[in-house]
């Protein structure tokens, strides 16, 4: 196997998949490797999980950790998180939280996040932006809210802070995200706007946020 910056630590391979689990209940922090957050092995209602908070004042999708050695192109990506808006944040603030995949060296990267506290809003055009999709950094939200309305977010139920479950799949440049077990997806995109190809993963989130992640499990295929 040809080594790459991104190579995982653990491998099972099958006849038509290499697995990769990693369980972030317990998991330790120096597993991680933080962009513009603080990095916490803590218990959030219940569970074992890591902590992430943005640090504050910098550029959007500029904050998350890395997991070190994880490699992904296509699969599937599973993970249980909660996010809120931090203390004191601003009535924008949504706790923004999700996974980045396809972490290449350069910086470039994919991106599919929730905005928790627009799931239950009052205002339905607010509720029609609870999931997104972007590529950093030349594809943020409002860019493709811009010249492609509703194409790349939509409803889901979310409450911030919850634990919520996640899933997103991947092949080529298609991608499907699953919340909460659902067997339909809630968001499809058909055009991921980076050229397909192995990268790393990572936790994400932006700045006023904070986040909780926990069962993490990536499976390549």
């Amino acid at each position: 196997m040809k080594k790459h910056s991104y190579s995982a630590p653990t491998i099972v391979v099958t006849s038509l998949f290499v697995l990769l689990a990693l369980s972030l209940r317990g998991q330790n922090a120096d597993q991680l490797i933080g962009k513009n957050v603080s990095i916490r092995e803590t218990n959030y209602k219940g569970r074992n999980a890591i902590q992430l908070v943005a640090k504050p004042d910098t550029a959007d999708a500029t904050s998350y950790a890395v997991i070190k050695d994880a490699v992904f192109q296509d699969g599937t990506i599973e993970v249980d998180l909660a996010g809120q808006p931090i203390a004191g944040a601003s009535d924008s603030a949504r706790g923004f939280i999700g996974i980045a995949f396809r972490l290449q060296t350069d910086g470039s990267y994919e991106y599919i996040y929730l905005r928790p506290t627009n799931g239950r809003a009052d205002d339905q055009l607010r509720r029609n932006h609870s999931t997104q999709y972007s590529s950093y950094p030349d594809f943020n939200w409002a860019r493709l809210r811009k010249e492609a309305p509703g194409q790349y977010e939509s409803y889901v139920d979310l409450e911030p802070g919850v634990w919520t479950k996640y899933k997103i799949e991947v092949e080529g440049r298609k991608a499907r995200l699953y919340v909460n077990g659902a067997e339909q997806p809630c968001l499809i995109v058909n055009d991921l706007k980076l050229t397909p190809r192995q990268g790393g993963v990572a936790l994400w989130i932006e700045p006023s946020s904070e986040g909780y992640f926990a069962n993490l499990k990536i499976t390549a295929k």
